[in-house]
């Protein structure tokens, strides 16, 4: 599981230089004419922008399969089991002032109306 976490690192950074890496398509504040289509950028874009699908789809798939791997192999360790048998065993708080809730008054009688 180390290894596929450090493979989601690896590939999210990828991801961000390949972001970067992109020129602006005219939308939001760039500025500029239609500069971007010379000496074949136009090919380098679609290729940027194939590796960011290709990247993101492996950040979903690496991100489900991390999740589906802790959530089954939680159960099965016994660093898991320890903790939870030492938060079971630990004493609730009292609240504050270090009064107790007074106990309920246990029912004496038959408590339907005649």
């Amino acid at each position: 599981m180390l290894f596929l976490i450090i493979l989601l690192i690896i590939i999210c950074v990828a991801l961000g230089l390949f972001v970067l890496v992109q020129n602006p398509k005219g939308g939001g504040l760039a500025t500029g004419g239609s500069g971007s289509n010379m000496f074949g950028v136009q090919r380098t874009g679609d290729v940027l922008e194939k590796g960011t699908w290709v990247l993101l789809t492996l950040i979903v798939v690496l991100t489900l399969s991390i999740t589906t791997i802790a959530k089954s192999g939680s159960s099965s360790t016994g660093e898991a089991s320890k903790i939870q048998e030492h938060l079971d065993k630990t004493p609730t708080p009292s609240p504050i002032g270090g009064r107790t809730a007074p106990a309920a008054a246990p029912a004496t009688g038959d408590t339907t109306k005649k």
